[in-house]
Formats: structure tokens, sequence, C-alpha cells
């Protein structure tokens, strides 16, 4: 079974269009729907998804909770609400009455510990919701704080915490960083968005190309806090999909087969308590 935490779906063509991706990236401005990437996925044996809202439309979360209740294949969604923001506990109760609802997604704010944020982080945390986080790492100082004032909130670091990938050992300041964050134990980490992260294009396909980088996050975090994501569309910009999926498969399939399920569903489930394919 393998479970892809890390994909979008959009349709330029609703009447209303989308706020992202723009018409200038023509390689992304397209209908990307749930039988598009089914066709794609399901021959690499991927069993289901949870998808990461990137429209910061409200009502597109409710678009794609629309899209899982007609599809099983759609198995959570990391939706987009802002944190800080008046209507945001209103909200929240409203999309997170339904179980399909796993979380929301935030990138970079400052004094994420303190204030409204951490008022609605800890409503996140009092549903039994997760967060996804976008942003550089010399941001991730943010989230570890957010961590040690919430040690109930899942924390789900997107992208391998976004460190640029040349094939030799990672910047010591991302290795800090998620060496400190690693020390909470409800903080995971996506190994996702690697190919779009290499230096070098198209991404490279070799694994030793990315293993610097995952031995840091393999030591970091271990065999229960590393879940796999595509980003699909997305890495189609530096790699097909079959590459991105087969580069993870590969570091982790050498740790042995209790490993290897572990990074394809299982710690996607314990992070993200998403549905779990029939």
């Amino acid at each position: 079974m393998i479970i892809d935490t890390h994909t979008h779906f959009y349709d330029p063509e609703r009447p209303q269009g989308v706020p992202w991706p723009p018409p200038s990236e023509a390689w992304l401005y397209r209908r990307v729907l749930p039988e598009h990437y089914r066709a794609l996925a399901r021959p690499e044996g991927v069993s289901g998804t949870v998808v990461v809202e990137a429209s910061g439309w409200l009502e597109d979360n409710q678009w794609v909770l629309d899209l899982a209740a007609a599809d099983p294949f759609i198995l959570g969604l990391v939706g987009h609400l802002e944190p800080g923001n008046p209507a945001f506990a209103g909200q929240l109760e409203r999309f997170a009455a339904n179980p399909l609802f796993c979380g929301i997604r935030v990138g970079f704010q400052p004094g994420m510990d303190q204030g409204a944020f951490l008022a609605d982080m800890e409503r996140l945390a009092a549903k039994g919701l997760e967060l996804d986080v976008l942003m550089g790492f010399e941001h991730l100082g943010e989230v570890q704080r957010l961590a040690a004032r919430l040690p109930q909130l899942r924390i789900v670091i997107n992208h391998v915490g976004s460190v640029p990938i040349d094939g030799k050992e990672p910047d010591p300041r991302w290795v800090e960083a998620m060496q400190a964050l690693a020390c909470s134990p409800a903080v995971y980490c996506k190994v996702s968005g690697m190919a779009e992260l290499s230096l070098v294009q198209p991404a490279p396909a070799a694994l030793a190309y990315y293993t610097p980088v995952l031995d840091v996050l393999w030591a970091a975090f271990g065999p229960e806090r590393l879940v796999y994501g595509s980003n699909w569309p997305v890495c189609e910009r530096a790699a097909q999909y079959p590459q991105v999926q087969a580069v993870a498969t590969a570091y982790f399939a050498a740790k042995g087969p209790q490993v290897l399920e572990r990074f394809l569903w299982k710690n996607a489930v314990a992070a993200y308590r998403c549905r779990v394919p029939a």
C-alpha cells in the first residue's frame, strides 16, 4: 500500500477559474483532477492520496472535500485557512466537522508561538488536526518554538524543509534546524519536493544524489516520522512521477520491509489520521 501525502487538484475551466497556478505557468495551468492523478499513480502502486490545498479561496476547501466525497481515492485534505484571522475559529468548526479534513497548511509567519496564531493552533490541536508547514529552512526556528509550546500538535514539515540539493552534504544550518525539530516527538517530515529542490535540472534519477539529505532526515526522525509525498503535478517541472517515487522508495526499501511500509503509508495515517484505503 502507498499513500501519497502531497498532491494538488484544481480546474482552471471552472467559471470562477483558479487563483493558482497562474496562466503564465503553462505546464501547470491545465485541469488537474483525481482521475488524471489516479491514471498516473495507480500503475505505481498508489492506493490513495492526501490533497494539500494550494488555493487561498476559502470555498476551494469545500471543492476538494466534495471531490473526496465522490472519490475514495482521496483520503484526506490539508486545507487552507488563515490562523490569526478573526474568522478562523468559525471556519475551523465548519471544515473540521468533515472527517476528511485533516488539518491546514501555513507558510512562514513571525510569532507562530504567540498571540492569535498560537490560540488558533491550540484550536487545531484540540480537534486532533495537524499542521503542514512550508517555508525556508531559515525560518524553521519558529516552528520549533511552536512545537515546544504545543507538544500535542502534530506538525508535518513539507518538502524536506526546503533545503537546496546538490548531491553533496547539505547546508549545516538546515541540518541543525531539522535535528532540533526532530526533538519534538509530534513533528514529522515529508519526503517530498526533492526533485524540485535539486540544483541540477532535470533532477537526477540516481538515489546517491539525494542520499546526503535523506541520511540526515533518517538520523533525525527515524522510521516512524518520515512520510512520502510526490508534490504532483508540481514535481513534473523537475522529474516525472515514477522517478520521484522510485528515488524515495529505493532509500527506505534498503532499510527493510517494515521501514518501507511505515514510510509508504503507516506514518501517513499517524500524521494525518486520514482515511485508510480499503
